[in-house]
């Protein structure tokens, strides 16, 4: 179309919307500089915007404007799809595999006997008095790869394996703090430790937090728990 623009076949061009013109801000922009040297007219019907009426800083303003709604709209739209299918127990998420498990041919959820036998060890380590970075050394020590296959855990990785609610068989969808709503399946996958393991390392990870909260706010504890065992 550009091309015939700049042969003059083209004088006015009638769009729909500005989305309809280009798929960013940057080539929308692009593309109405150069018709504006070429002198071709472009009217947008939805936006109620013509070339040749509006000044050229203003119709800049007017779609950096309008293309930022669109984003934000597109974004509500997008985390609306996500809680929908998490309510209704369509999400894809809740056949995500972690370490552990991998996916059977029709996507669901089946222990891995090896890796579940190095998740119950961590387990175990941790309700034996081992810190995270203790449980680590004790798996380089083993020769047990990370779920990424080093040689060494990241201290996080342990951290939220030992929270991991699937590995009781149980999926929590959307509970990160920034959604009014998070979702649980329970069953939803097979157990690779009871519900009395898990909890009792819930319990031990509360007991030994170092942050414990005040009516004044948050407030560190005097003794940390040792992380050198």
């Amino acid at each position: 179309m550009l091309q015939d623009c700049k042969s003059r076949d083209i004088e006015i061009i009638l769009t729909k919307s500005i989305s309809r013109f280009g798929r960013d801000t940057v080539e929308i922009l692009d593309a109405l500089n150069q018709l504006r040297i070429l002198g071709v007219r472009v009217i947008f019907e939805q936006e109620v915007l013509d070339t040749a009426d509006t000044d050229n800083d203003l119709m800049i303003s007017i779609i950096e404007s309008i293309a930022q709604a669109e984003n934000e709209s597109r974004s509500d739209n997008i985390k609306w799809g996500i809680k929908q299918r998490a309510a209704q127990g369509t999400s894809k998420l809740y056949k995500r595999k972690c370490y552990g498990y991998f996916n059977d041919a029709d996507g669901n959820l089946v222990i891995d006997d090896k890796e579940a036998k190095n998740v119950r060890m961590i387990f175990n380590f941790y309700l034996q008095g081992k810190s995270v970075v203790g449980i680590v050394k004790e798996l380089e020590r083993l020769g047990i790869k990370s779920p990424s296959g080093k040689a060494i855990w990241p201290k996080r990785t342990i951290d939220v394996m030992l929270s991991n609610e699937k590995y009781i068989g149980n999926a929590r969808l959307l509970d990160n703090g920034k959604h009014d709503l998070c979702y649980l399946a329970e069953g939803n996958n097979p157990a690779i430790v009871s519900k009395e393991m898990y909890q009792a390392v819930q319990i031990e990870k509360q007991h030994r937090s170092n942050v414990t909260k005040a009516e004044d706010g948050n407030q560190r504890k005097s003794e940390k728990y040792s992380s050198k065992k």
